[in-house]
């Protein structure tokens, strides 16, 4: 039995078919676009922007760096707000949300919580971040943060960077702004 090629009123309705099929497709593993201010930018801080996180060896015998970089969109304060993580073709990688009394991570279908923003973040990444002082430092002040140098000489520029020499191990962030 042979087959005999479709006509081509029906070639033509098969290949748009399936370009339409490809392109719902397509649109189905975008991402929505990441906002480039927020909504209610005048009474909540805002930031968005590029971070890497580099954590040293802790010693000899585990002698692997650590490292983390993502984009971000950062809201509210050292009390209470969210920071999204995205990868670099704009999925989101993690949601980071905090109030008095609890912090939550979402990422993808996985959600963990805790009582305190430190001790997530810390659960989370291995090591402890000073939030207070991050959040100053992206308001161009120098806070003082224990263990942590910061270097804000290029802040009106965007960039921003921060090193920690105690207690081990050391780390390094590094925060890019979208200006």
């Amino acid at each position: 039995m042979s087959q005999r090629a479709p006509a081509p009123g029906l070639r033509r309705q098969l290949l748009c078919a399936g370009m339409a099929a490809t392109t719902l497709w397509l649109a189905g593993c975008s991402t929505a676009p990441r906002s480039s201010a927020a909504p209610d930018s005048a009474t909540v801080p805002f930031w968005s922007g590029r971070m890497a996180l580099q954590i040293q060896p802790d010693s000899p015998v585990a002698p692997q760096e650590r490292s983390f970089s993502a984009s971000f969109e950062l809201r509210g304060s050292p009390q209470a707000g969210s920071l999204q993580l995205f990868s670099p073709l704009g999925s989101s990688l993690a949601l980071l949300s905090w109030q008095p009394g609890s912090a939550t991570l979402q990422q993808g279908n996985d959600s963990r919580s805790s009582a305190s923003l430190d001790e997530l973040v810390r659960d989370t990444l291995g090591t402890d971040l000073p939030i207070p002082a991050l959040f100053a430092w992206l308001h161009g002040q120098d806070q003082a943060a224990q263990g942590w140098n910061v270097d804000l000489s290029r802040w009106e520029q965007g960039r921003l960077q921060a090193l920690r020499h105690s207690p081990a191990p050391q780390a390094s962030l590094r925060l890019v702004l979208d200006r």
